[in-house]
């Protein structure tokens, strides 16, 4: 049950100010085997987990991406998909598909929005705190240093105070999920050999200098924790 939570702001009024601030955890079994997101190749253009590599790899803007997306949403699972287009002379644009949702993609307006396992903004109450608490440090991220900025935002992402009563999540995850639900609505998720293993905080500051931090669970542990940032700018 991952979460995700960002702001998006194109046109920051301070040199001060971030264009993107994003904070995410990707919940899943621990000894699931997979790796840390990386460059892909010596040229230094991917950094990813590789996921969504034909957006990556495309030469298509991110709306016509999930436009295409969308035509054969319907014959999957459940997903949602952002995708973005950022330092471009059009300006920073940030769409979001989800196939159990509209039909088609929608282009997403300045703000704070939050995504678990459902569409997006769905008011689950762990996502709801989560908002909370992410727009609390938000509010302060001029104040910040940029690594102050990071560590309060794993902070965040590593609460694990559940939020309940929420007949949301419980009617979805239906039997499957009753017995950890204490577990299962917070957060950060904990439970035997199923829960947060990756945190990824991503700035993205009006000069577009990214910092990219992830921190990922050594050997199904979770008291063993390896922390990577890489740093860049964005191409114009």
């Amino acid at each position: 049950m991952c979460i995700l939570l960002f702001k998006f702001d194109p046109r920051p009024v301070s040199k001060n100010a971030y264009r993107l601030i994003l904070a995410a955890n990707r919940d899943e079994f621990y000894h699931r085997p997979s790796k840390s997101a990386d460059f892909w190749d010596s040229s230094n253009e991917i950094l990813s987990g590789a996921l969504v590599t034909n957006f990556l790899t495309a030469d298509l803007d991110s709306y016509s991406y999930l436009k295409k997306v969308s035509v054969e949403g319907h014959l999957y699972n459940g997903f949602n998909l952002l995708a973005a287009d950022l330092n471009t002379t059009k300006g920073d644009v940030i769409c979001y598909y989800g196939n159990k949702g509209e039909p088609e993609p929608v282009f997403l307006n300045p703000g704070i929005y939050g995504l678990s396992n459902s569409l997006l903004d769905t008011p689950w109450k762990k996502l709801q705190y989560g908002k909370q608490l992410f727009t609390e440090v938000v509010k302060r991220s001029q104040d910040l240093t940029k690594e102050d900025l990071v560590e309060e935002l794993l902070t965040v992402m590593n609460n694990q105070e559940p939020q309940l009563p929420d007949p949301a999540i419980e009617d979805q995850g239906k039997d499957y999920i009753r017995p950890i639900l204490n577990k299962y609505a917070a957060v950060c998720v904990r439970c035997p050999g199923y829960g947060t293993r990756t945190n990824t905080v991503i700035l993205i500051d009006s000069e577009g200098r990214v910092t990219f931090t992830e921190r990922n669970m050594i050997n199904a542990d979770v008291n063993q924790w390896k922390t990577s940032t890489y740093e860049f700018k964005l191409h114009t």
